[in-house]
């Protein structure tokens, strides 16, 4: 028997359900790809965006079928479901989903999401009620859509950086740095003494952006001398922020331990000084380093590797990811996928050509000494890593600048650029 089309409909709608879901997912993993630009994000987001209208147009009933899904909540479809709850004013769908995500904390980012996904006039009100709940899980919520937007959240602010839950604390000592708050500077800089562990990230990153150089650098160094989730993210930033001889020396001491080598290619990087570029080079000898030791050598001299054909046939036998063994636990993906294979001996020749235009012990990036104009030019132009350095780079050079969300939609993201000239 021929399915009949109401017996379709709910079929279309789960397919629509699940696309949000997967692309969502999917996005959350490109906003940091080495291999696409602004444009490209666009595209996604706009498949993204026609998956999430026609459950719009499917009203009450595509509602329904969402909150089925939550079953699952995962956290594609949380933020599916929180992008219908937010724009079709259902406040009562939104409560729910708030006390499912806080009750599951694994599918907070699709909730936080959907929040910086949605325009802000679907917000109105919204974010006020969560920014004046009791709710330290709300309060967090809305002072993080408050940052995706480019929002000061105000007194809500000042008050998260006093509260005694330190997931509160974390997230306004994060968001003080991404709001551009110098008014707050102090209040980072006493919580570097936190002894909650993310309290005392953030506070240090926050401080740093805000222009503190002092005791938020000794901390971000620590952080970055130790495993752990904010090692590479610490390290990166204390190479922003030091001069050229501090800068090796912290590299002789990550060098001191073989197993940061991977680190130490990503921080020759992004300590810019054209004094490593040989080392680099060498290191594309090697073929699980030599994508990563290009990026790095691309951050100092701003080379497109694929686009001058600076590249070279990937080798035989090289596994990017999963196999189809089942007997094979490791399911990790390749940290250097999408990134180009750089030819050695015609980035050696390039080289030879060319080096005489960086002078070691300054600091390039993206191929030009450091100023605003050139990280907005990366910002507008660059790839996504790339992007995220360069707004990195405009709070440090101008402290009090809000830190640029590379994350958010990439039509908001292109307004803002045309604003900022």
């Amino acid at each position: 028997m021929l399915a009949t089309s109401s017996d379709r409909i709910p079929t279309i709608i789960h397919q629509h359900i699940e696309e949000s879901a997967i692309l969502r997912n999917v996005r959350s993993v490109l906003l940091a790809a080495p291999h696409l630009k602004l444009h490209h994000l666009g595209r996604l987001d706009d498949r993204l965006a026609a998956h999430l209208d026609s459950l719009a147009v499917a009203g009450e009933f595509g509602w329904k079928l969402c909150e089925s899904a939550l079953e699952k909540l995962g956290v594609g479809e949380v933020f599916a479901t929180t992008v219908r709850a937010i724009e079709d004013g259902n406040s009562l769908g939104l409560d729910k989903l708030l006390a499912l995500v806080e009750a599951a904390p694994e599918s907070l980012p699709g909730l936080i999401s959907a929040f910086g996904w949605v325009s802000a006039q679907h917000l109105q009100g919204t974010i006020k009620n969560l920014l004046a709940s009791d709710s330290v899980f709300q309060h967090q919520v809305g002072i993080a859509a408050c940052a995706m937007h480019r929002v000061d959240p105000g007194a809500a602010l000042d008050a998260a950086l006093a509260d005694a839950d330190p997931s509160l604390r974390a997230r306004g000592l994060r968001v003080a740095g991404q709001c551009g708050r110098r008014d707050l500077l102090a209040a980072c800089v006493k919580a570097l003494a936190d002894e909650d562990a993310a309290c005392r990230f953030w506070a240090a990153r926050s401080a740093a952006l805000l222009g503190e150089r002092g005791k938020a650098l000794d901390i971000l160094k620590s952080i970055a001398l130790q495993a752990g989730p904010a090692q590479a993210r610490s390290l990166a930033l204390v190479l922003k922020l030091i001069d050229a001889g501090q800068a090796n020396a912290l590299l002789k001491v990550v060098a001191q331990d073989a197993s940061h080598i991977r680190y130490l290619i990503q921080g020759a990087g992004m300590a810019g000084d054209s004094h490593y570029v040989p080392w680099l080079i060498k290191q594309m000898e090697e073929s699980m380093l030599c994508r990563l030791a290009g990026e790095s050598f691309t951050f100092i001299t701003g080379l497109d590797l694929a686009y001058l054909d600076l590249e070279r046939k990937p080798p035989e036998n090289v596994e990017s990811g999963p196999n189809d063994d089942p007997n094979d636990d490791n399911v990790a993906m390749d940290e250097d996928d999408s990134l180009p294979w750089p030819d050695r001996v015609k980035i050696q020749a390039w080289w030879d050509v060319n080096q005489q235009r960086f002078q070691p012990g300054v600091r390039y990036f993206m191929g030009e000494r450091l100023s605003v104009q050139h990280c907005k030019k990366v910002l507008r132009e660059g790839y996504l890593r790339q992007r995220i350095a360069a707004a990195e780079y405009l709070c440090l050079l101008q402290p009090g600048t809000q830190l640029f969300p590379t994350s958010a939609p990439a039509w908001r993201q292109q307004r803002w650029l045309n604003q900022m000239g």
